[in-house]
């Protein structure tokens, strides 16, 4: 099903051109329209063009008519936008029919546009990282972003470790939200803070190290974020090295340490992140999870593209 898909750039400069265009033709051949925008390999030190022109960026891509709006590439440079994005124009667009995806950074302005206007955006691949791989992109992530693009997504499964297996079946409803950590917990008492009582909310990181992830995550905690949710779903924290002073302190140790700060499930191994296989997920949408055993499901069914 051809999907009109444009690209834009709204945090990092494009450093791997050659992956982005490899990206590109890579979404041609699946059959889609792309739309590559005019600022798409601009520089400003280590941004994609200066605030201006990214926020200028996010403008075009509300007012393209595209399907999908995909960013290059994450990085950092969304923050410093948050009260310039035209919330408005980006909700009309996400009303009328436009997804709009992207991750890590781009976290910012999912959660922004959450927090301002209630509607949902989509978690998944960067066209650099995920369609521009040398190699082979990974199956599992294409075909769920293909289920997103022709409205067939309707949830997503995984297998818990053994040790976190559900004798008696669990299941909670709630909006799903979050993303990347540092990005969440950078947002945590600005107004860009999305307000989610009985949510489910799930978190990746990538370059953190445990202390680091497990400092966030007290941010998260002491700010009553945290305590807020009906579960918390953790994706891949990737990229990190052991220091020998860590003395057997690891992510399993602060997520036995995050188990005990909160009454709500902490489920781990959700296939999303910095990771070639990952899951498209529908920021600010209702969603039902449900776990027996070792399985685990986020089902959101077919309503949530256009605003229920």
């Amino acid at each position: 099903m051809t999907q009109r898909i444009y690209i834009f750039s709204p945090s990092s400069a494009v450093r791997n051109k050659p992956a982005l265009r490899r990206g590109i033709a890579r979404l041609k051949a699946l059959g889609h329209e792309v739309e590559l925008d005019p600022s798409a390999f601009s520089t400003h030190m280590r941004f994609a063009g200066d605030d201006a022109t990214r926020v200028a960026a996010i403008e075009r891509a509300a007012a393209s008519g595209a399907d999908i709006a995909i960013i290059t590439r994450g990085g950092y440079g969304l923050t410093r936008l948050l009260p310039q994005i035209p919330y408005k124009k980006v909700a009309k667009a996400i009303d009328r029919g436009m997804k709009f995806v992207g991750l890590s950074d781009f976290t910012a302005f999912q959660n922004a546009v959450l927090a301002e206007t209630g509607r949902v955006t989509w978690s998944g691949p960067a066209v650099g990282e995920d369609f521009g791989v040398e190699a082979e992109p990974d199956e599992i992530m294409q075909a769920c972003f293909e289920d997103l693009a022709s409205g067939q997504g309707e949830g997503t499964g995984w297998q818990l470790p053994a040790a976190e297996s559900f004798a008696r079946p669990m299941q909670a409803k709630g909006v799903l939200w979050g993303g990347n950590l540092a990005m969440v917990a950078a947002l945590a008492g600005t107004p860009w803070m999305p307000q989610v009582k009985g949510g489910i909310l799930f978190l990746e990181d990538v370059s953190e190290h445990p202390y680091r992830i497990e400092r966030m995550l007290t941010q998260l905690l002491y700010t009553g974020v945290l305590q807020k949710q009906k579960a918390i779903l953790l994706g891949h924290f990737t990229n990190w090295l052991p220091v020998p002073h860590d003395k057997g302190f690891k992510l399993k140790t602060v997520f036995d340490w995050l188990r005990t700060q909160v009454k709500a499930p902490v489920l781990t191994g959700l296939p999303f992140g910095h990771v070639p296989t990952k899951v498209c997920l529908p920021v600010g949408a209702e969603v039902t999870l449900a776990a027996e055993g070792r399985d685990a499901l986020v089902f959101w069914g077919h309503a949530h593209g256009h605003g229920h």
